[in-house]
């Protein structure tokens, strides 16, 4: 009888000590609303790639503080805000608190939703962690305690590139042409202002606005950019909507220049392969053939872990899982009004430089830089884009201090 109760107690006792290494061990889920079925799910695919592939580098470093692992849940948003939404309400209602997304129609939609979300429900907050959601009103107009950007918005991104343009000896004709919804209507609206301002000699010759994923000629419009005598195009086109477009640029034979935003959007670099080359220029949180590169050693594992193409250059999305981690150590909690707090203000020494999430506004401050696509294995340009056999090479950049965006934002605190 002493011998089965000397047992019992041994075994609630090894439960006891358990049950603490349990809790510690849950995982840490951030969903990711991004498109994975529809005209970018390549895109989308690659964003959940890159995803996984910093949690895996935090995990490997022992995860979240209290040894949990990071868990990346995708989520399809199929790049629409009524299946975004849905999206949403399936991560709340498996109780995930931390919810990423991108594309700026969404991240406004997903921003107003999970503040009335957290008023209606205190006990199951959620904070949202935009990484790749431009349009300037996120952290400006419509900005929110529980919204957090990982990446620059359109003005400062632009700002980037007219600085850039402004410097050069051309272009002296410019034609906009933009995908219609929030952020293309911001980069037509945004390039307009500060070439006028910067450059007044820019003769801006069209400015025409696509359906966002629709359009599956761009020859037509090649024709009109023709016709206006164009010598160069800005464009916040990414995905296929990119790709496309330069095809038809090069197969019409058009020499203008492409300045783009979003060029590192899985597919285009493989869509329009040597169509790019020499054509198309990008502004870029980061480029991997830049040096150091932090993450270079561990570029082939990922490649081949996720059969990516891609190299592994997405630092939007690492400094979300990697500054998160670190804010939930800080708050000693994953309640998202104390991982809120603790993210205002936090210094993220990732690739490219120091950065850091200004408390005011919930924007990051960090480096740009401004590529061009090129062979790849000529001096700067060791990893290529997508298996063309072109890679991004450095042209210009900027560090965090000198690219602080205007702080317009207002935010009402819980």
């Amino acid at each position: 009888m002493q011998i089965v109760l000397a047992r019992r107690v041994a075994a609630a006792l090894a439960l006891l000590f358990l049950a603490p290494l349990a809790v510690a061990a849950e995982p840490v889920r951030i969903a990711v609303i991004t498109p994975l079925s529809g005209s970018f799910a390549l895109s989308g695919e690659e964003v959940v790639r890159q995803f996984r592939g910093i949690a895996d580098l935090v995990n490997a470093r022992g995860g979240a503080p209290g040894g949990r692992p990071v868990e990346i849940v995708p989520l399809d948003g199929k790049a629409s805000v009524q299946d975004s939404l849905l999206a949403l309400k399936q991560a709340t209602d498996q109780h995930i608190s931390f919810v990423a997304t991108h594309i700026s129609s969404v991240a406004l939609a997903l921003s107003d939703a999970v503040s009335k979300h957290n008023e209606r429900n205190p006990d199951r907050r959620v904070l949202l962690l935009t990484f790749d959601a431009r349009d300037p009103v996120l952290t400006e107009e419509k900005c929110s305690f529980w919204q957090f950007r990982f990446g620059y918005h359109t003005t400062s991104d632009v700002n980037f590139m007219t600085d850039y343009l402004a410097r050069q000896p051309g272009p002296h004709r410019v034609y906009l042409l933009n995908q219609d919804y929030a952020y293309g209507q911001a980069v037509s609206r945004t390039a307009k202002e500060m070439l006028a301002a910067k450059r007044p000699d820019i003769e801006i010759v069209g400015d025409e606005f696509v359906p966002l994923g629709k359009v599956k000629d761009f020859t037509p419009y090649v024709a009109k950019i023709r016709a206006a005598r164009a010598d160069s195009v800005i464009t916040g086109n990414w995905g296929t909507d990119l790709a496309l477009f330069v095809r038809a640029a090069h197969e019409a034979g058009l020499k203008a220049r492409f300045y783009t935003f979003v060029a590192y959007a899985a597919g285009a670099a493989q869509g329009f392969g040597a169509a790019g080359e020499n054509r198309v220029w990008g502004v870029f949180p980061w480029i991997a053939n830049s040096t150091p590169n932090p993450y270079e050693k561990y570029n082939a594992e990922f490649r081949a872990k996720y059969r990516s193409t891609g190299n592994f250059d997405y630092v939007i999305a690492y400094r979300v899982v990697e500054m998160l981690a670190a804010a939930i150590g800080r708050a000693r909690s994953t309640d998202p009004a104390k991982v809120a707090a603790a993210l205002e203000g936090m210094r993220y020494d990732g690739a490219g430089g120091e950065s850091w999430m200004r408390a005011e506004d919930h924007q990051i401050i960090a480096p740009l830089y401004l590529a061009s696509f090129v062979k790849a294995g000529q001096p700067g340009v060791k990893f290529d884009q997508e298996d063309t056999g072109f890679g991004w090479k450095l042209e210009a950049k900027v560090d965090a201090k000198d690219a602080v965006p205007e702080m317009k934002c207002r935010m009402q605190r819980p």
